[in-house]
């Protein structure tokens, strides 16, 4: 496939897809209205991706093109697997349904349910193509081969109709021996052996399909003020399973000064997981304090990570080998998520709370419950404990939206705890909650069928439904703190008890009843879209807007 970015736009002349124009009176004139699909896109507001760069040795800043490179070559493979018809943007001429289509890596609105905004294309296939589209349960529950259930592998027919398993590698071969090309360049540039062992064993990960040991070098690149995460990550595509991992890139520059400040949090991680409001049984596992949490900006997103709703923090790696080991690495991007802040939670938190509370909502509330979103990932429980195997294993397809129903209410009670301790002092607990409670309804545009949209639907009706918050008749909330803390610390002890226990028959019917959007909230979001506040963020970003020759 040719290489597609966000932030490069191929316009046409012809409609594929017919977009109805109304006029409208303007101070007398008629003036004509933005098309649907024109407004869809605006709802992406635009955000450049730069940073200080002040800091980094003469090799790091040799790395950036290479990186670059690489990460562009990730975003076309997560094309690849996501959607792979390489015809789609040559036949859409109408501009704004083809930029949409670059927004969404296909023609399926990632934002509102997976829907098709492309004529002739139907519902988006919980296959991707991680699966032969026409494969059912019956028979991907037959087949005997154990790598079908690999992070790294697809799953294809052979000549007789059979399935069969290829590695990532052997499928994307072409594009990867690129990419191993590129990490030669790079091994040879830097001076950082820490970086040098993570670009050799990530190269050999590409190869062997084998990711283990790259997470492991990577959680020792502590050094460096460039970093650079890309591969095969997170499986939110994989709707048929939840276990295929997707390309992505993310290119990372460090502040050196604020990352020093977020350092002690690591050492709490084991006090933090005793102190979760729950059964003890619920939280058996000992998280790592290997794991370091630092602030960077961002100046490249490929593949999964720029695909609908960005991602604004980072707590990897997966493999829960890794974080047994050595805990995890989370990462805060902070001018993305200033830039989510100012142009989405701020006007939403004005619409919504009511103005005595107002004051309570900020940047800093923001920035502190994402961060600890991040940490509470590696808190609760990884093995069932009754036998069913590994959490993700046994909630199945519901493994993803509660994982993050779970980072969501523990990140926030964190926060809360933190502030009463006095570890966290530039905030107050109300604006912990008040905060957090705007950011469900800026989460939930995301779409209730995404596993954050269907995270936060859970947490905003469990929330409600136990008095955290209470809906004037003006379409304002009124919180309430008390009952919002009780509130979270009984949606944990529910969460935790659920995934410890692998009860993937509660978790599927509790979603379901629970992680959908009521007519009042519906009528709080159709205010919030017809004020045009940004649905999320898109970026330019490039070494030229990076201000690298």
């Amino acid at each position: 496939m040719r290489k597609i970015t966000a932030m490069v736009i191929a316009f046409g002349c012809l409609a594929l897809v017919t977009t109805s124009c109304k006029e409208k009176k303007s101070t007398g004139s008629q003036e004509e209205s933005k098309s649907e699909m024109q407004q869809k896109v605006e709802e992406y507001a635009y955000f450049d991706l730069t940073a200080d760069l002040s800091k980094l040795s003469e090799s790091e800043r040799k790395l950036l093109p290479i990186f670059f490179e690489i990460g562009q070559i990730m975003d076309d493979l997560f094309w690849e697997q996501t959607f792979g018809d390489e015809t789609l943007l040559d036949t859409i001429t109408d501009p704004w349904v083809k930029e949409f289509a670059l927004i969404n890596y296909g023609p399926w609105d990632r934002l509102d349910a997976e829907k098709p905004f492309v004529s002739g294309y139907g519902p988006r296939p919980a296959t991707a193509n991680y699966y032969p589209q026409d494969i059912t349960r019956a028979e991907y529950d037959a087949f005997a081969d154990p790598l079908k259930s690999s992070h790294y592998t697809i799953l294809t027919r052979d000549e007789n109709g059979n399935l069969k398993t290829v590695g990532y590698y052997e499928a994307y071969k072409e594009k990867l021996d690129r990419v191993c090309e590129l990490l030669d360049q790079a091994i040879e540039i830097t001076d950082n052996p820490s970086m040098k062992k993570y670009l050799v064993e990530r190269k050999k990960s590409l190869q062997t399909n084998d990711y283990y040991p790259s997470d492991m070098a990577w959680m020792d690149l502590r050094n460096s003020n460039l970093d650079f995460v890309f591969g095969p990550i997170e499986n939110y595509d994989d709707a048929f399973n939840s276990v295929k991992t997707s390309w992505e890139a993310f290119v990372l520059v460090k502040d050196v000064d604020a990352s020093t400040k977020l350092a002690k949090f690591v050492q709490m991680l084991p006090q933090l997981q005793k102190e979760l409001p729950c059964d003890p049984a619920h939280k058996n596992y000992v998280p790592g304090t290997s794991s370091d949490m630092n602030l960077y900006d961002v100046v490249f997103y490929g593949g999964d990570c720029n695909a609908g709703g960005k991602t604004i923090a980072i707590n990897l790696p997966n493999d829960d080998r890794v974080q047994a080991k050595k805990g995890s690495r989370r990462f805060q991007l902070r001018n993305a998520m200033q830039a989510k802040f100012d142009k989405i939670m701020k006007p939403i938190g004005e619409m919504i709370i009511e103005p005595s509370e107002q004051s309570n909502l900020s940047f800093d509330a923001f920035f502190w419950n994402v961060t600890f979103h991040e940490v509470a990932h590696g808190l609760g429980v990884k093995q069932t404990i009754n036998g069913k195997g590994s959490v993700d294993e046994a909630m199945q397809t519901e493994n993803s939206s509660w994982e993050e129903a779970k980072a969501d209410i523990i990140g926030l009670n964190l926060v809360c705890n933190l502030i009463e301790k006095g570890e966290i002092s530039d905030i107050t607990v109300e604006e912990a909650i008040t905060t957090y409670i705007v950011g469900l309804l800026r989460s939930v545009r995301f779409g209730a069928s995404e596993a954050h949209g269907i995270a936060n639907m859970m947490c905003y009706n469990y929330m409600f439904e136990n008095g955290a918050f209470t809906r004037n008749g003006n379409g304002t909330y009124h919180i309430n703190y008390e009952k919002a803390r009780k509130a979270m610390e009984g949606w944990i002890a529910l969460i935790l008890k659920t995934q410890a226990t692998g009860d993937f028959a509660f978790a599927s019917q509790y979603s379901k009843d629970h992680g959908t959007i009521g007519p009042d909230l519906q009528k709080d979001l159709n205010r919030i879209n017809k004020a045009g506040i940004p649905r999320d963020i898109r970026f330019r970003q490039g070494l030229d807007v990076l201000g690298v020759k």
